[in-house]
Order: C-alpha cells, then sequence, then structure tokens
C-alpha cells in the first residue's frame, strides 16, 4: 500500500455488508433516499465513537432493519441466524472457516 492509500474496509465483513446493500439495491429492493436515511436514523441513535467498526455496524444493523422492514426477513429470522452462527463459531477453532449447520438453529 502506498502512502496516499488507505483501507476503506478494516474487516472482510465489513465490504460483504457493503457489496450486499449496493446489490439489493440494484436490484430494486430500496432506493437510496430509503437506505440513507435508514442508516442514518441508525447512527443518529447509536452510540459514537469513531471508528469504521462501529460504523459498519450500524451499517449491518440498519440493513437488517430494513430487510425487516420490506418483508425480506423477521427480526426473528436474524436473530437465530446470530445465534446458529454464534454456535458455530463457538466450535471452530482458531484460524478455521465458520460453517453453519442445520443443528445450530
Amino acid at each position: 500500500m502506498t502512502g496516499s492509500e488507505e483501507l476503506v474496509f478494516e474487516e472482510p465483513w465489513q465490504a460483504k455488508a457493503f457489496v450486499l446493500t449496493v446489490a439489493l439495491h440494484e436490484r430494486g429492493l430500496y432506493t437510496w433516499q430509503e437506505w440513507s436515511e435508514t442508516l442514518g436514523a441508525k447512527i443518529a441513535a447509536g452510540e459514537a465513537h469513531g471508528d469504521a467498526s462501529e460504523y459498519y455496524r450500524n451499517w449491518l444493523a440498519a440493513l437488517e432493519g430494513l430487510l425487516a422492514e420490506k418483508g425480506v426477513t423477521t427480526e426473528a429470522e436474524t436473530t437465530g441466524w446470530l445465534q446458529a452462527w454464534r454456535r458455530a463459531a463457538a466450535r471452530t477453532p482458531h484460524g478455521a472457516p465458520i460453517e453453519v449447520h442445520p443443528e445450530d438453529f
């Protein structure tokens, strides 16, 4: 990396959340106006730490909320996936890919 470049994403999940948000917009699930209002509300309601990690946690929460609002998923489904992922992560050795299985739900 040269001196003029800076990291846009600190973690791979942040880039994935960004790309998913853009792709869902491109498919017409929501307008940029809806997205920006939803993200702005999450940021305004959250704690301001000024770091990229907090920004993308707000980003992900805004995306989850918008998907629930649009009827793509529910908060309960999102919570179920989060819990399943945590169970899968807990049993996965450090450095190995995390795999979610049906029994994690």
